[in-house]
């Protein structure tokens, strides 16, 4: 199932290969989980490359190249950002506070 923007509904479990690099974390605010945030990736020139919605459980997941990342997130309670140094395959935590 997709949201209206097309990306795959945020959150769960998946299973990673050893090859693939993943971004995945966590919108809060205050501690507290932030559902419905606009996350977006963006590429080390600053440049737009995706965008999820939050899970209710404020989680998000991209799969990326191994490289540096801006990771923004979007809410009507404020935003955020986080940058992120993958420099190879596995799960790259993030966590983003918005304010």
């Amino acid at each position: 199932m997709s949201d209206s923007c097309g990306a795959p509904v945020q959150g769960g479990t998946v299973e990673v290969s050893t090859t693939e690099t993943v971004l995945q974390g966590k919108v809060v605010s205050g501690g507290a989980p932030v559902g419905g945030a606009y996350v977006r990736l963006l590429d080390s020139t600053g440049e737009f490359t995706a965008e999820v919605v939050s899970s209710p459980e404020g989680d998000f997941r991209f799969f990326a190249a191994p490289g540096s990342w801006t990771v923004r997130a979007l809410h009507r309670t404020g935003n955020g950002q986080a940058d992120v140094s993958a420099e190879g395959p596995g799960v790259h935590a993030v966590e983003i506070a918005v304010a």
